[in-house]
């Protein structure tokens, strides 16, 4: 049985350059978004969470302090598997822990109904962000 644990950090922190080795895997070579729309400055003001199965690590994840959850992104091999929901449910409940009345989230298309089913509900219509479709997606949290 696999063993996950999940940790957050900051920009400057330990767990860092593994976030920044899955999100280059999965959205720059995957998904092939740009270098530069990647890294951004919010990066900086972030939590940043890291999902370790077994100590290895297989997903990531950040949180501003808006409330905003973004770079979701868990390794091919460990998708369908929980990673993702543990994860998605780890950022929500920091969410819970901010001034905000409400989790956001830019969710690519194809990923709506994962979102939807932990109770995030579509608020856009749909738009291009980094030539991918996506929609804009909250939850109430009060």
């Amino acid at each position: 049985m696999t063993h996950l644990t999940i940790e957050q950090c900051s920009y400057q922190q330990w767990a860092w350059p593994d976030c920044q080795k899955i999100r280059k895997i999965v959205f720059i070579v995957e998904q092939h978004v740009p270098d530069l729309l990647e890294w951004d400055v919010a990066d900086v003001k972030a939590i940043h969470l890291l999902v370790r199965a077994d100590a290895r690590p297989v997903a990531c994840a950040r949180v501003l302090p808006d409330g905003h959850i973004g770079r979701m992104a868990v390794l091919k091999e460990w998708r369908g598997r929980g990673v993702g929901a543990a994860l998605l449910q780890y950022a929500v409940n920091i969410c819970r822990e901010l001034p905000v009345a409400q989790a956001q989230l830019s969710a690519q298309s194809h990923a709506i109904g994962f979102y939807a089913r932990a109770g995030f509900i579509v608020c856009s219509s749909p738009y291009l962000d980094a030539n991918i479709p996506h929609v804009d997606m909250v939850l109430k949290l009060v």
